[in-house]
C-alpha cells in the first residue's frame, strides 16, 4: 500500500524500539513447536530472530518496501504481501500470531484482529505489543500543549493510542478471550487466545 510504502521509505532502519524487551516477551510466551505468523513484520527483525532460534515463521506486511527489506535481511524466511485487513492464509494456518507495534498503525483494528483469529483458529495464541499510554503520560500531555502536539503529531503514522482497558476491549470485540496485558515501561504486552 502506497501510504505504508512512504512510511518505510522514510524509516531509517536499525533496531526496532524496545527490541530486546519485546523479543524476550515473545520468546518467553512461545509454545514449543509453534508456527508463527509475524503480522506487520516490517524489516523482518523479529522474524529473523525467531528463525535464528529454529522457530518456523512467516512474515507478512502491507508494504512492498518493508517486505523487500525483510527478504534482504532474512532470505531464509518466507515474506508475503497482505492487505490491511485481509491475510492471504487459510484458516488455522498458524498456532501463534505476533503483532509487534502494529495495531497503533491500523485503520481497522477489529477487522485485522478478526483476520488474525481466523488464521489462528480457536485456541490460537495472539502475542502483541503496542506503545502504552499510562495515566501519568495522559496527565502530562493534558497539561503541556507542546508535549501534546509532539505526541499527537498529525503527520505521524500512529493512528490509535491505547490504555490497558481500551486494548482489552478491542481484543474482546475481535473475538479474543481474556486478554492478559502487562505494562512494562512504555509498552503494553498482550497475550490472548482466539475464541
Amino acid at each position: 500500500m502506497e501510504y505504508f510504502d512512504r512510511i518505510w521509505e522514510a524509516a531509517p532502519g536499525g533496531t526496532p524500539e524496545r527490541f530486546e524487551r519485546r523479543l524476550a516477551f515473545l520468546l518467553g510466551a512461545l509454545p514449543a513447536g509453534a508456527r508463527v505468523l509475524d503480522v506487520g513484520c516490517g524489516d523482518g527483525s523479529f522474524a529473523g530472530a525467531l528463525a535464528q532460534r529454529g522457530v518456523e515463521v512467516v512474515g507478512t506486511d502491507v508494504s512492498a518496501v518493508a517486505l523487500a527489506r525483510a527478504q534482504a535481511r532474512v532470505p531464509q524466511v518466507a515474506f508475503v504481501a497482505c492487505g490491511e485487513a485481509r491475510l492471504p492464509f487459510a484458516a488455522r494456518s498458524f498456532s501463534v500470531a505476533w503483532l509487534g507495534e502494529v495495531l497503533e498503525h491500523v485503520r481497522d483494528g477489529i477487522g485485522l484482529l478478526e483476520e488474525v483469529a481466523r488464521v489462528l483458529g480457536p485456541g490460537g495464541l495472539l502475542l502483541a505489543s503496542v506503545p502504552g499510554h499510562p495515566w501519568w503520560l495522559r496527565a502530562r500531555l493534558g497539561l503541556d500543549a507542546r508535549a501534546f502536539e509532539r505526541h499527537f503529531e498529525p503527520r505521524a503514522d500512529h493512528l490509535r493510542f491505547f490504555t490497558r482497558r481500551t486494548l482489552a476491549e478491542l481484543l474482546v470485540a475481535a473475538g479474543f478471550d481474556a486478554p492478559q496485558i502487562s505494562a512494562p515501561r512504555g509498552a503494553l504486552l498482550v497475550s490472548a487466545r482466539a475464541g
